[in-house]
């Protein structure tokens, strides 16, 4: 069912069910937020994403405001700037930036409004830090306190997303601060160093700690991780030829923003010096003549594709054919994907006639 309003002057149709945010945000008009993610369910604490009603002009947060048939609304009106000013400029009271840059040129979500908004302190002084820098010995996560503005998305995206339930909100009033379970470090508290909290967070306040002082990337590229049949698609970041950050592709059809340790964090065998990056075969089968039992013959040499796959397919059909189908056995693996693993199956069963497949997860 649609539903008439007006944002903006501008007549527009929204879903029923559809908050006012959503609706804004599907017809391109943007309403700045903090505390929201449209993963995440919202929680209307940040008061950036407030808009004005009709002639009322009362301000009221859009995530959390239906749409309803006739409802006429502002979103960017002086009062509202106003407003959005001032919430920024005491969340900049508690707000230390302490000097690391993983986003070196790349502003942060809240560093991009502060500015658009041009909030600043009134004292002009910034506050001294009360936390910690890198005050969690997880390995993956580097935790920062002194940039949390309390939105609450790395409890939300730990809770929603990966159900882990790890982040949550400690002591009261000024003192007020994330903690992991019982005030205790992350692995202590059954995290899983996924990384969500940190890809939700708008402030800097978790990131990636394999990340921190690489500066910003040159390129990204869209990949699938190779890590499991799932077919998670993923970021690469790449400055200078070397993967320094993966980070989620929020379009992914699979995973959305979702992603495993090992997909956001174990990227290093990209460049390690030992990673076979092409096919090799044992140096006899590219010699004519009789095969030697050791020796220099047995090396491994690179060679192309074509010729590796030509020499595979006739070493299989010739052992087939002397031995029968059940003398082959296939070893596929747990981290290609579904696709690739059901045509492994018909390689060995309808091509080869052996039964004999397993994969590498059951060793």
């Amino acid at each position: 069912m649609s539903i008439n309003l007006t944002i903006n002057d501008i007549p527009i149709q929204a879903l029923e069910g559809q908050t006012v945010l959503e609706a804004a945000s599907a017809h391109g008009i943007i309403i700045p937020t903090l505390c929201y993610h449209k993963d995440l369910s919202p929680v209307g604490s940040c008061r950036l994403c407030v808009v004005e009603m009709g002639k009322l002009r009362s301000q009221v947060a859009a995530c959390n405001l239906p749409v309803a048939e006739g409802l006429v609304v502002f979103t960017e009106t002086p009062a509202l700037v106003q407003s959005r000013r001032m919430v920024l400029s005491l969340l900049l009271k508690n707000y230390t930036d302490t000097g690391y840059a993983s986003h070196d040129k790349h502003p942060t979500e809240f560093e991009h409004w502060v500015s658009y908004y041009d909030a600043r302190l009134s004292d002009r002084t910034a506050p001294a830090p009360r936390y910690p820098v890198d005050g969690d010995p997880n390995p993956f996560i580097w935790v920062d306190l002194n940039k949390c503005i309390l939105c609450t998305r790395c409890v939300r995206a730990c809770e929603e997303v990966q159900g882990r339930f790890v982040w949550g909100v400690g002591e009261r009033g000024s003192h007020t601060r994330i903690i992991s379970g019982a005030d205790t470090p992350m692995l202590e508290a059954r995290c899983e160093s996924c990384g969500a909290c940190a890809a939700y967070c708008p402030t800097g306040a978790l990131d990636h700690k394999l990340s921190i002082w690489q500066g910003e990337a040159d390129r990204k590229v869209t990949t699938t991780c190779t890590y499991c049949g799932v077919g998670c698609q993923l970021d690469l970041n790449v400055k200078d030829g070397k993967v320094i950050r993966v980070t989620s592709n929020p379009n992914a059809p699979v995973n959305g923003m979702h992603l495993c340790v090992k997909g956001r964090y174990g990227y290093d065998f990209i460049h390690h010096p030992d990673r076979l990056i092409g096919p090799r075969v044992r140096r006899y089968l590219l010699e004519e003549g009789e095969k030697a039992l050791d020796g220099p013959a047995w090396d491994w040499v690179e060679t192309d594709w074509n010729t590796a796959l030509d020499i595979t397919a006739r070493k299989l059909t010739a052992t087939r054919d002397l031995y029968g189908g059940s003398s082959i056995g296939i070893l596929t693996s747990a981290k290609c994907l579904n696709e690739e693993n059901y045509l492994m199956n018909k390689l060995a069963r309808q091509v080869l006639g052996t039964h004999n497949i397993d994969h590498c997860a059951r060793l």
